[in-house]
C-alpha cells in the first residue's frame, strides 16, 4: 500500500477460518495501525504490551472487549484505549463478523 492515502479498512481485511486474521494498514518506527478479522465466535486471548499503548476502534460489528477481567460490549463506531501493561482483548460473540482497527504506539 502506497502512502499517504485513503484506506478503507474492510478492503483490507484478512478473514479466516482457524484464527483471527490480522493485516497491517500502515507501520512507521512509531506508530503501527493494522486490523483485527474475527468470524463468529474467535477471539484474540487476554494479553498486555509493555511501554505500549494499543486503541482498539470497531469497523463493524460487534462482540466484547476483554479487559482487565471484565467484559465490555462493543459495537461499530466504539473506541477502547489499553494502556501499557493493562491486560486487554476481543471476542466475538456476535454471530456476523467482526472488524476492529488495532493502533499500536510505539509500533513493536
Amino acid at each position: 500500500m502506497e502512502h499517504p492515502s485513503i484506506i478503507h479498512p474492510s478492503e483490507h481485511a484478512d478473514w479466516r477460518s482457524d484464527k483471527m486474521g490480522k493485516s497491517t494498514l500502515y507501520q512507521s518506527p512509531r506508530l503501527l495501525v493494522g486490523l483485527n478479522a474475527f468470524e463468529p465466535g474467535q477471539s484474540h486471548a487476554l494479553h498486555a504490551h509493555e511501554g505500549m499503548d494499543k486503541v482498539y476502534h470497531v469497523v463493524e460489528g460487534e462482540g466484547v472487549f476483554l479487559l482487565e477481567g471484565r467484559e465490555l460490549p462493543m459495537r461499530a463506531g466504539d473506541v477502547l484505549a489499553a494502556p501499557p501493561g493493562v491486560p486487554h482483548g476481543v471476542r466475538n460473540t456476535s454471530a456476523g463478523r467482526l472488524l476492529v482497527m488495532v493502533i499500536l504506539a510505539p509500533a513493536p
